[in-house]
């Protein structure tokens, strides 16, 4: 029986000094399905292949520029079968275009672009190419938040009500882009990160995990964004008030200037029978609470819990996994679907997997908050 090659990835962006390169190679190829091969890791020739040298890859395909690589790789046999874009913000449309147009699947970090008018363009390279285009919206590969939109889904909280959802960090309550923190230093300049700051890079994780889980869209909001640390060009501190089309309202509060806290991304959902609340720190446990019945702890790997939760679990109850993992599931998933979408299969992405609509409505929410702060009103969706 032949034994199925392993998915060919190829890099842009994630070398020396960037945080997330490393993580999407690891969490590539937890699963043994992919391999990186090829990479286009910075605009320096030199630094680029010290990045492919500590990844391990052929010096022959450590490229000094995104084009120049996938020009190459289309060329050659063996070439790569989906670009991975882990860049700042005002390279996302353009790479992303520039695989597509080459028959190239993409996989990208978030958000999908730097603009809302971008993100449009982007929609119609992927409907126009036919490719799968996937989005690392990281948080949604957790096993117990495939068990919080299960129990969403299933109506045992009744209608939904309230919505909490906050995303708090400390990182950037000093000036730290003057200091050239390579990555404070893009997120804080509007031409490589776009208008959105904290909002952009935070909010819309916690904006995507609210409809996510709920499987309810935002319908209007009312946003104020400040910029708290004095002479930082973009907002590092956001709070919104939703409204959703069931009717339910929600808060969303995002700040990189909370000192002291980590990645403190929690959501909780109230409905007329109970509510569910889910903390990325605490990510192994998911806490389930009723109006009339005793208070639910969720571990997870439970062998209660639903079939989605337990399809995206690795290990046995007790052995803790996090965020490497959660990230590996969308990369499975991702992969799963390019191999489906080879053989033919129309719809090959799977429901659970973010893609190019939650990237549209990722990079809508920013320009919605955005306008919402300008006006002082609320503005619809």
């Amino acid at each position: 029986m032949a034994v199925e090659r392993k998915l060919r990835m190829g890099m842009v962006g994630g070398g020396p000094g960037a945080f997330i390169g490393p993580v999407h190679k690891m969490a590539a190829e937890l699963d043994g399905k992919i391999e990186l091969v090829a990479g286009a890791f910075s605009q320096s020739a030199e630094r680029s292949r010290a990045a492919g040298k500590s990844f391990g890859i052929d010096p022959g395909r450590a490229y000094a520029d995104y084009r120049e690589m996938i020009a190459a790789e289309r060329k050659r046999p063996g070439g790569i079968d989906f670009v991975v874009i882990a860049t700042p913000n005002h390279l996302h449309l353009p790479v992303a275009k520039a695989a597509l147009e080459a028959g190239i699947a993409v996989m990208s970090d978030k958000p999908a672009t730097a603009t809302y008018d971008e993100v449009l363009a982007l929609e119609a390279a992927v409907e126009k190419a036919g490719l799968p285009y996937g989005l690392t919206h990281t948080y949604a590969g957790y096993a117990l938040v495939r068990e919080a939109r299960s129990i969403c889904a299933s109506g045992r909280l009744g209608a939904i009500r309230k919505i909490a959802v906050e995303y708090l960090q400390g990182w950037l309550s000093q000036p730290i882009e003057k200091s050239g923190q390579k990555q404070a230093a893009w997120r804080s300049d509007p031409a490589l990160n776009g208008p959105g700051g904290c909002i952009g890079d935070i909010g819309t994780h916690a904006f995507h995990l609210t409809e996510y889980v709920t499987g309810l869209r935002v319908t209007s909001l009312n946003a104020t964004l400040r910029t708290v640390v004095e002479g930082r060009r973009l907002d590092d501190d956001c709070n919104a008030v939703l409204r959703l089309e069931n009717g339910a309202s929600g808060v969303l509060m995002a700040s990189q200037v909370a000192a002291g806290e980590g990645n403190g991304l929690r959501l909780r959902v109230y409905g007329e029978n109970g509510s569910i609340d889910w903390r990325q720190e605490d990510p192994n446990r998911l806490r389930v609470k009723w109006l009339d019945g005793p208070e639910e702890i969720r571990h997870a790997a439970g062998s209660y819990l639903s079939a989605d939760a337990r399809e995206v679990t690795r290990l046995p109850g007790g052995h803790p996994e996090g965020y490497i993992e959660a990230f590996a599931v969308l990369y499975r998933e991702f992969a799963d679907g390019l191999l489906a979408w080879r053989a033919g299969e129309p719809n090959p992405l799977p429901a659970t997997l973010p893609g190019i609509v939650a990237g549209v409505r990722g990079m809508r929410f920013i320009e919605r908050a955005i306008e919402s702060n300008r006006l002082g009103i609320w503005v619809e969706f």
